[in-house]
């Protein structure tokens, strides 16, 4: 035999023995057997067909042997093929069964499903999580505001953690309370002198109900003191009324105006229906000359009273009633 055939032979059988290894994990087998964990070399070469990375399964059984937790391979392989995260569902029941919390594997893997990191529920349920509020801004009976700051103390409630709501609610729902426990109070000085009954009031209103959490404490960390709105209120109505009274004013001034217009209008009507009459004295007065209604003494009698009459008028207005020095 040829040194070439002697070459391709001995790569023919490498390349043979890396895909048995591949194919059929024996190093991952002798890591079971070592541990005590039962899944047999058939299992491991069928999880590789499956598309399921043998390593994961057997690492997630040996911690959990280690652990003192009973799992099948079968069930951690379908969690995995469900799109779940193998090992931490392992971390998660290995620190609820330390802590003694109540934590089965079809819950463990419902909350991963659910897309929940189910671990670090685990360790807010052992260590409670303190979340910081933003400022919420409320306004106490006697108009002035108020700004506070909180901070909530929870705890992840394993039972609630699928289809409960998140910490988004838990902080609006707080935020909600706070503004309702400083409008209901009825002077400003009364909450800076009792914090605590914004705590208190809050508490009561049992804010955890329907989240996957449960409150542990509120406690108000900051409060200022902001604006006067209730005398900027009162400010903006006087505004707004004295804006409609000039509204009215001008509205009764332009009525008067068009009141008086009106009236000259009607005046200079009745001026001109006077000057009309006047002029049809003279043609009255022809007339009454040629029916001899009318005689020559009567005419120059109403021409005195006419001249009468004028020079009175005359005599009566201020401009001729200067007193010559």
């Amino acid at each position: 035999m040829s040194i070439t055939a002697i070459s391709i032979l001995v790569v023919l059988c490498i390349i043979v023995l890396f895909v048995f290894l591949y194919l059929v994990p024996v190093n991952l087998w002798f890591q079971c057997v070592l541990n005590s964990v039962r899944i047999s070399l058939l299992q491991l070469m069928f999880m590789r067909w499956r598309k399921v990375p043998p390593a994961v399964i057997v690492n997630a059984m040996i911690n959990s042997k280690k652990a003192g937790l009973n799992l099948s391979p079968d069930l951690l392989e379908a969690h995995y093929l469900a799109g779940g995260h193998v090992q931490r569902v392992v971390n998660a029941l290995i620190s609820a069964d330390k802590a003694n919390i109540n934590l089965d594997f079809k819950a463990a893997t419902a909350i991963d499903l659910a897309g929940r990191d189910v671990f670090e529920a685990v360790q807010m349920s052992v260590n409670p999580k303190v979340i910081d509020t933003p400022s919420v801004a409320a306004v106490a009976r006697n108009g002035i505001q108020l700004i506070v700051k909180a901070r909530v103390t929870v705890r992840a409630s394993i039972n609630q953690l699928v289809g409960g709501a998140g910490e988004e609610t838990v902080l609006a729902r707080v935020g909600e309370g706070i503004v309702t426990s400083i409008g209901s109070a009825e002077s400003h000085a009364y909450v800076l002198e009792n914090p605590d009954s914004i705590s208190k009031l809050v508490l009561s209103k049992g804010l955890d109900t329907g989240t996957a959490f449960e409150i542990l404490s509120i406690d108000i960390a900051d409060i200022d003191v902001g604006k006067n709105i209730g005398a900027q209120l009162q400010m903006d109505q006087a505004n707004a009324d004295k804006n409609i009274a000039q509204a009215k004013a001008e509205e009764r001034r332009a009525m008067a105006i068009a009141a008086e217009q009106e009236m000259k209008a009607k005046a200079q009507e009745m001026r001109a229906k006077v000057i009309e009459s006047e002029a049809q004295v003279p043609l009255a007065m022809a007339e009454a000359f040629r029916s001899g209604n009318l005689g020559i003494m009567d005419y120059y009698r109403m021409k005195n009273i006419q001249a009468d009459t004028d020079m009175r008028e005359s005599i009566s207005k201020p401009e001729n009633n200067t007193v010559v020095k």
